[in-house]
């Protein structure tokens, strides 16, 4: 029995230590080895060792690495900084989308929480559908929606400004986000609008389109 009053010691001083770190920074990641500073000290650790201060070590790589902080896993990048309350990083939500024979950008999602297809449009100020897709997903548009005007390659066309509660494009899902409903058979396909693409971040990866938003 006396023989394993140490170890126990040793487990409880080392809960006081990893409670005690106040401020972690990742200053260097490679495989199977993170460079961190712990309130300041430069540690290198390694999987599952911990740290004198008690952090551990899961994996690494390159890119990221996982440790366990005070029993809590979390994955960090490289230059983040983790204060005493080691609240989790921010992550990022994306979705690659690759062009159909026309060029056109085609993604699945869904707007408050039926299932459905857009066209990703750069020129179109809202999220854009027809009087039928509206009526799909339970919007009430003449009676709810805000009446405005808008110019299309036809000539002016009356539209319904509306307010959907989610929309979900891939893993990014953002909510009160502002539509229009043409009252009519205008556009065939949801155009994802600005409305939208204006609360995350676009780019282009060769072909592919590129959609990430920061959480």
């Amino acid at each position: 029995m006396l023989s394993r009053i140490p170890i126990a010691l040793l487990l409880w001083l080392s809960t006081i230590a990893a409670a005690a770190v106040e401020e972690i920074s990742i200053v260097g990641l490679f495989r199977d080895r993170a460079i961190v500073k712990l309130d300041g000290i430069q540690r290198v650790l390694t999987p599952g060792k911990p740290s004198p201060e008690g952090v551990i070590l899961i994996s690494a790589n390159s890119k990221e690495a996982v440790l366990e902080i005070n029993g809590n896993r979390n994955t960090y990048r490289l230059g983040d900084h983790i204060s005493s309350q080691f609240v989790a990083p921010a992550t990022q939500k994306s979705v690659m989308i690759a062009p159909d024979g026309q060029g056109m950008y085609l993604v699945n999602g869904s707007i408050n929480d039926f299932q459905v297809t857009f066209v990703v449009d750069t020129g179109a100020t809202l999220i854009v559908m027809n009087k039928h897709q509206a009526k799909r997903f339970g919007l009430n548009y003449k009676l709810e929606g805000e009446p405005s005007i808008s110019s299309t390659a036809s000539g002016l066309d009356k539209i319904y400004i509306v307010k959907l509660d989610k929309v979900t494009v891939g893993d990014i899902v953002l909510n009160n986000i502002q539509g229009a409903v043409h009252d009519g058979d205008y556009p065939e396909m949801i155009l994802l609008g600005n409305s939208f693409l204006s609360r995350i971040t676009m780019q282009r990866e060769g072909q592919l389109l590129k959609l990430e938003h920061l959480y």
